[in-house]
C-alpha cells in the first residue's frame, strides 16, 4: 500500500494488525473466518452485496457438528473479493455466548456483538492473503504477519464496475444484482447495445447462444428476462428449470458477451452473427439451442 510522507511516496507494507492493533496476548483469542464459495452454492461476495447479515451473522456464526468459536473470542470475517488473493473485511465480532446447537447443514450457534471501534473498516478494507488449505478458520496469531492491507476504499464496496465488453462474465446472482440495483456504469454500457451473448452451464459445459436486438429491446432488457424468468423463453432452458429446479440456473449459469454492436447496426446482421456462433460452438447439437 502506498504511504506518503516527507514529500515523497514510498511503497511500504501496511498489515491488518496495524489497523486493528491487537496485542500478542489478545491475538490468542482471535480467529479469522475466510468465506469462500461453497461447492454448488452462492458466491459469498454476491450474498454479501445482497444481504450483509447473511455473511456477517449466518455464515460467520454458523457451525455444524464441531464448534468454531468459544465465548470471549473475537471473530474476523473476510470474504473473497477475487482470484488474486484479495479479501474484503466485512465485520469483526466478539463471541458473547455459545448456543447449544448441532446441525448437519450449519446453523447460527453463537451470540456475538460487533466491535464498533473497527466499523469504519468494514466493507472498505481489502486484505491481500494467499490462502493455502481448505480450512475456513485460522488462528489470527499464525497468519497476522501475512495479512497485508492492499487498499482502503473511499466508500463501502458495492461491487465490481463494468470491466469492458470483452471481460463480462456474470453469474446469475451477479446479473440479478445488476438488474435490481442498476449501477450506472453497467446500465449505460448495456441498455443501448445489441449483442450476441453466451450462456454457459458451468456444471456440464453446455452452451446457449443468444442475441439482443431492437426487437427484444437491447441487451440489458434481454438479460433482465433471465433474471425474471430464469429461462428467457427458451424451451431447453425452461426444461432445465422444470427438471432440475430454479437453483440449478441460479448456481451454475454464467453470462458473457461474444460480440457487441451499437444501436445503428441492423438486427439482421446481429441475427446472422448469432447463427454463425451457434454453428462454431455447436450449441444446437451439444448445447441448449433448439433452433
Amino acid at each position: 500500500m502506498k504511504i506518503s510522507g516527507g514529500g515523497a511516496t514510498q511503497m511500504d507494507e501496511l498489515y491488518l494488525n496495524d489497523l486493528l492493533r491487537f496485542s500478542r496476548e489478545e491475538m490468542e483469542r482471535v480467529k479469522v473466518r475466510f468465506n469462500l464459495q461453497p461447492k454448488g452454492g452462492q458466491d459469498p461476495m454476491e450474498l454479501y452485496l445482497e444481504n450483509r447479515e447473511k455473511v456477517n451473522t449466518e455464515w460467520l456464526l454458523a457451525k455444524k457438528k464441531k464448534g468454531f468459536f468459544q465465548e470471549g473470542e473475537i471473530a474476523i470475517a473476510l470474504v473473497r473479493l477475487d482470484d488474486q488473493g484479495r479479501w474484503l473485511l466485512t465485520t469483526i465480532k466478539r463471541i458473547t455466548k455459545a448456543l447449544d446447537v448441532v446441525s448437519e447443514t450449519g446453523a447460527i450457534a453463537y451470540e456475538a456483538s460487533e466491535l464498533e471501534q473497527y466499523a469504519p473498516y468494514f466493507g472498505r478494507t481489502v486484505v491481500r492473503y494467499h490462502k493455502t488449505g481448505q480450512a475456513p478458520l485460522w488462528r489470527y496469531k499464525k497468519i497476522h504477519e501475512k495479512l497485508v492491507v492492499d487498499e482502503i476504499l473511499p466508500a463501502v464496496y458495492t461491487g465490481e464496475g463494468f470491466p469492458g465488453y470483452d471481460q463480462v462474465r456474470l453469474s446469475w446472482q451477479k446479473l440479478k444484482r445488476i438488474a435490481e440495483q442498476r449501477p450506472a456504469d453497467w446500465i449505460n454500457a448495456l441498455e443501448n447495445q445489441k449483442a450476441v451473448y453466451l450462456i454457459t452451464d458451468t456444471s456440464n459445459g453446455k452452451l446457449y447462444v443468444g442475441s439482443a436486438t431492437s426487437r427484444n429491446r437491447m441487451l440489458m432488457v434481454r438479460w433482465e428476462s433471465y433474471v425474471k424468468t430464469l429461462h428467457g423463453g427458451n424451451k431447453k432452458l425452461r426444461r432445465i428449470v422444470e427438471e432440475k429446479g430454479e437453483d440449478h440456473i441460479k448456481n451454475y449459469f454464467q453470462y458473457s458477451i461474444l460480440e457487441n454492436y451499437n444501436a445503428k447496426v441492423s438486427d439482421d446482421f446481429v441475427l446472422k452473427r448469432e447463427a454463425w456462433w451457434k454453428e462454431v460452438l455447436q450449441s444446437r447439437t451439444y448445447g441448449y439451442n433448439d433452433n
